[in-house]
């Protein structure tokens, strides 16, 4: 009996040992490191059953070429204004160019030309002692006084300069010079040390995923992935991502995509109670519902839950509905917009779309297909 106890015991150690070396530094898998809560706006994309992580990766990088087109199109607008504001014949003169100055030249000696034959013309010389007058009266001396202030003249100015040079060494300048070479040498490593601290800083930002622009959550459910944005002042929000996603592919028909299925936008996440519900779509309501207008819009409510059947579908989609204004109205066949309200486990997340049916109801595969 005691070998066949030593026998048991010695399997039970060596599995133990086999199941510590499946896990990551004998420690316990965390799973959902970065799961999906109420608060975060994003994308939520639908893809195939098991490919939640390949269409999470892909997503990002679909998501942040169109997030760079949607910038780099509104910049050349903002360029093209600032363009139409200047005036179009406007003709600019530089102080240094040759081409001024030597027009500017030929003027100046076209006039001193014009002024020394009026002077000619005009003058009547007047023959006395030793001064030469004209009309209007004003005496000239004869070449001989000339002569000689010239010549005092030229004798003071050499006294001048050698005074200039007497406070001013050469020494000096070539110090000025030196400093204005350092000065130069110096604002260029200023500037390669910037660029390499925007580079690293960067790199941090990449490293850390709190950081991200665009970082994926855990749903928890199958066959769906959900993108977080993280929006800093100047970005386009989601929908405008998205609605500028749909346009191109529906123009171009290019496929973009192996893995995604469906792209909607979330501006909006809480828990799936009816309260909560209606405490955070006030902003929503409020930005494409406005009270006072003029143009009503006809709008409906498309619900979907994945992964919770305790939530009553009625009461959700009544709680949104009530949220909007009377002056707008509910138009199921025909709506100019529709509020898009996808619940995942215990939290919903909302979001508002525009030509729902008219870009295949944002499914990227149908969009881009050639018969679509």
């Amino acid at each position: 009996m005691a070998p066949e106890n030593k026998s048991k015991t010695g399997n039970s150690n060596k599995n133990n040992r086999k199941r510590k070396n499946y896990l990551p530094h004998n420690k316990s898998v965390k799973k959902g490191a970065y799961p999906l809560r109420p608060g975060v706006e994003g994308f939520f994309i639908t893809c195939d059953g098991g490919r939640e992580y390949q269409a999470s990766q892909e997503a990002i990088d679909v998501i942040d070429s169109f997030y760079e087109e949607l910038l780099e199109g509104k910049s050349s607008k903002v360029k093209q204004a600032e363009l139409s504001k200047k005036p179009a014949n406007k003709v600019t003169k530089f102080e240094y160019s040759d081409s001024s100055s030597s027009e500017n030249d030929d003027d100046d000696d076209a006039k001193d030309d014009d002024v020394q034959t009026g002077a000619v013309e005009n003058k009547t010389v007047i023959a006395t002692g030793g001064d030469v007058s004209d009309k209007s009266g004003v005496e000239i001396k004869d070449d001989v006084s000339l002569e000689k202030k010239q010549a005092e003249e030229e004798e003071e100015k050499p006294a001048e300069n050698q005074e200039a040079e007497a406070v001013e060494p050469p020494v000096k300048k070539q110090c000025v010079e030196a400093d204005a070479t350092n000065s130069v040498k110096v604002s260029k490593k200023v500037e390669e040390k910037s660029v390499d601290k925007l580079i690293e800083a960067e790199l941090a930002e990449l490293g850390d995923k709190s950081k991200r622009r665009f970082s994926k959550l855990e749903t928890g459910c199958n066959g769906v992935a959900f993108i977080q944005m993280r929006k800093r002042d100047g970005d386009p929000t989601p929908k405008e991502i998205v609605h500028h996603m749909m346009t191109s592919l529906a123009s171009t028909k290019k496929h973009v995509s192996r893995f995604l299925l469906r792209v909607l936008p979330v501006e909006v996440s809480c828990y799936t109670s009816e309260e909560d519900i209606q405490r955070a779509i006030k902003p929503l309501i409020e930005k494409y519902f406005p009270i006072e207008t003029q143009v009503p819009r006809k709008f409906a409510v498309l619900y979907d839950a994945r992964a919770n059947t305790g939530v009553d579908r009625t009461k959700v989609i009544n709680a949104v509905a009530k949220s909007v204004p009377s002056v707008h109205k509910v138009d199921l066949t025909n709506p100019d917009i529709n509020i898009m309200v996808q619940v995942a486990k215990t939290v919903c997340l909302i979001g508002v779309v525009e030509k729902y049916k008219e870009f295949a109801k944002y499914n990227l595969r149908q969009l881009s297909s050639p018969d679509q």
